[in-house]
């Protein structure tokens, strides 16, 4: 292996000497704690120390890295404690994630890391909305996330770089290419030669260097670094590698032909580097001991305060707090003149004030800029507030969901819109691990605001008409907007973009241009969690939301029954006071969905019912929801799916039950 040291000082070729050395160090002190049965799992990084610390100390302290299992050396090079990783390491209160997730899935702003979660490529999508808010806020600054080989077989590998060549953002997509995908050697992973010859089909530049050979990462990552921080564009960076431990202890690596352990032993990236310094008397054997000596005593030090500490003791109240971050922000009221509009121009005009108001605000999704969106909620927007605010994006979810939480690690809001909600399911790692658990594993609001238009009516099939808002119930960490009305549309989304947790706000496509009422001009907003209550009567309670309750009402006026039709407005939290009221007030209970009925919200709330308002009830809860069919796209046949033409004979029903 040579070594070239350029321009670099003694005293620089020794402070990557430290850095070097003290990932490989605790590596090795983790290895003879696994086999004392002290700690539970690792990860072992041995033989790739010098990709993530060369990479790491050529970058600003302040930019964004987001690593993955094996990159040790990027936290020790930010200078994060030994003690505070193992108390991580361990699960002890002391950790990152107060014991709530495993060695390196955390992430921390003081030290500017973002960690990884389990699903490969999910982090690189973050990497995009961190160096998108850098160019917004004209920053000059780059982020490095990190892929395995094996990693770049996910869709989230395509999606991430194909966004980041179209909007040249400054992202360094850094491959560790190691041969192995766990035990899966590269001839079974991929056919291409090389990863840098992915490049071209990005329209980006790729590099590759010997991973293995610190000084050739750090002077190639600072020359990348400083270009892109003045000319801003990704790169793609193939460092070449091996992994001297299996994937982790427990999997061994009797998978992997011992020649390839023979040839990579040689090119030992501390043992080459320091073999070097000691050859050039740059390094002494005095400074050598001193090094290891200061790492020793940072690490004995640690273990001994982490080992001291006691085991977590529960605290429920604090376990449910931290799911979502404090919303402190006050409700202005509906108040001044209104104007009639049609529940899309209520949406557009609440949406439009977001922008004006938050100026740190980012729309994306598909033709959202000078189309305007298939819906035309964001028509013209882009004039008003440019297309930097308004982005269009490729066809992307996930990795536009996650450029949306990069944004908000950054400190930005972003309103992210499905085409159709049907299509989110292309994002749905995002939403469900990343958005939801973001707050509750490291105290990151994900301030995400995702709009989904929704359900059936329009004859759009399968793939166009499904309602899935119960995809997302089952999910601690989300929160669920389905406003009926155009006034509730426009005060509920202020409220969700005001709101700096994740927020699904679904919006149903069939009342957009169907229901019209009269709408604040002002901008105000309305609460999470409080059902509005249409009272006509006191012999049944229908509980329902979005189309269910313009259902519900046309029965009730056409027919002229004494039913309450309460209108959730708000499915995670729902109104669980409001709804026991009016149960406590008729007796008899329907809740309404246009959802399919088996495993719906409507289900979950019926069983609530069951079991806390069982005392007040004349008659077993109903429940009323569509087919347990996809939706189909002939009228009569999607006619007969919906709930609507079932719902006059279910309450009759009831009623004189």
């Amino acid at each position: 292996m040579e070594f070239n040291r350029g321009t670099l000082t003694d005293e620089e070729l020794l402070r990557l000497y430290r850095a070097l050395v003290k990932p490989r160090m605790i590596e090795e002190k983790m290895l003879i704690l696994l086999r004392q049965g002290k700690v539970g799992k690792w990860f072992s990084g041995i033989g790739q120390e010098a990709i993530s610390v060369g990479m790491t100390e050529a970058l600003h302290p302040d930019e964004y890295i987001l690593p993955l299992h094996r990159n040790l050396g990027v936290f020790t090079s930010r200078g994060i404690p030994f003690g505070k990783l193992f108390a991580q390491w361990q699960g002890k209160k002391s950790g990152f994630t107060k014991g709530r997730d495993r060695s390196f899935h955390f992430g921390t702003n003081e030290y500017h890391i973002v960690g990884m979660i389990s699903h490969l490529g999910a982090m690189l999508g973050v990497a995009n909305g961190i160096s998108l808010a850098s160019l917004l806020n004209k920053e000059q600054k780059v982020s490095v996330v990190f892929s395995g080989d094996g990693g770049t077989s996910e869709g989230d590998f395509h999606e991430a770089l194909n966004v980041a060549a179209v909007w040249q953002l400054p992202v360094i997509f850094l491959i560790e290419n190691n041969g192995y995908g766990l035990s899966t050697p590269s001839n079974e992973q991929f056919r291409c030669k090389q990863f840098i010859d992915k490049g071209i089909g990005y329209g980006m530049e790729a590099v590759q260097v010997d991973g293995n050979n610190i000084l050739e990462v750090y002077r190639t990552v600072n020359m990348l670094a400083e270009d892109m921080r003045q000319n801003p564009r990704p790169i793609l960076l193939e460092c070449m590698t091996f992994r001297m431990r299996g994937h982790e202890e427990a999997s061994g690596t009797k998978y992997v032909p011992q020649h390839l352990f023979d040839t990579w032993k040689l090119k030992d990236p501390v043992d080459n580097y320091e073999r070097w310094l000691l050859e050039l008397g740059i390094l002494t054997e005095q400074i050598r001991t001193e090094v290891r000596d200061a790492v020793m005593a940072e690490m004995e030090a640690g273990l001994e305060a982490v080992f001291a500490e006691p085991e977590i003791t529960p605290d429920l109240s604090e376990e449910l707090a931290d799911m979502y971050a404090p919303f402190t922000e006050t409700l202005p009221e509906p108040s001044g003149p209104e104007s009639e509009k049609r529940m899309v121009d209520a949406i557009s005009d609440g949406l439009k004030m977001c922008m004006q108001r938050y100026p740190d605000l980012v729309i994306m999704g598909q033709d959202v800029a000078e189309y305007g969106g298939v819906f035309k909620i964001t028509d013209n927007f882009y004039k008003e507030f440019g297309k930097e605010r308004v982005r269009n994006t490729p066809i992307t979810e996930s990795s536009i969901l996650g450029a949306g939480y990069g944004l908000a690690i950054k400190g930005r809001k972003a309103v992210v819109e499905m085409q159709f909600a049907d299509f989110v399911s292309c994002g749905f790692n995002q939403i469900v691990n990343n958005l939801a658990k973001s707050h509750y594993r490291w105290a990151q609001p994900a301030d995400v605001v995702v709009r989904m238009p929704t359900g059936a009516g329009a004859q759009a099939g399968p793939f166009h008409s499904q309602s899935n808002e119960a995809w997302f119930y089952h999910v601690p960490g989300l929160k669920i907007y389905y406003p009926s009305s155009p006034a509730d549309a426009k005060g509920l989304l202020a409220r969700a973009v005001a709101d700096p947790n994740p927020v699904l706000f679904f919006e149903h496509k069939y009342l957009y241009r169907s229901v019209s009422g009269m709408v604040p001009d002002n901008w105000y907003m309305l609460p999470e969690g409080k059902a509005a209550v249409h009272d006509h009567g006191d012999e049944l309670t229908i509980i329902t939301y979005g189309w269910g309750v313009h259902k519900a009402m046309e029965l009730v006026r056409s027919k002229g029954i004494a039913v309450r039709v309460v209108d959730l407005r708000t499915l995670l939290p729902w109104d669980q006071e409001t709804v026991a009221a009016q149960v406590r007030a008729t007796g008899k209970v329907l809740v309404l969905t246009e959802d399919t009925i088996t495993g719906s919200i409507a289900a979950d709330i019926a069983a609530w019912i069951g079991r806390h308002c069982f005392q007040w009830l004349d008659a077993p809860v109903h429940t009323l929801g569509s087919l347990d069919t996809p939706v189909p796209l002939a009228k009569p046949l999607e006619d007969q799916f919906l709930p609507w033409d079932r719902l006059e004979g279910v309450v009759r029903e009831l009623m004189e039950y």
